[in-house]
């Protein structure tokens, strides 16, 4: 998902959108342990949409949103 539309979202639907990548994260790691080899770039996109979710958070924070 871009930028842009992680910055229409609410704070409520980006901590959802959080927690569902965290546990997508865990998933993947828990694939790679048992054998299974899932795909590799799709570790790097779950790092980076997480990393964006967290800074817009703490964008709307700092401007008081």
């Amino acid at each position: 998902m871009k930028t842009e539309e992680y910055r229409n979202k609410t704070n409520d639907e980006l901590l959802k959108e959080l927690d569902g990548l965290v546990k997508e994260r865990f998933t993947l790691r828990i694939q790679r342990g048992t054998g299974l080899n899932p795909k590799p770039h799709l570790f790097s996109i779950n790092k980076k949409s997480i990393a964006r979710i967290k800074t817009i958070l703490n964008e709307k924070k700092a401007d008081g949103k």
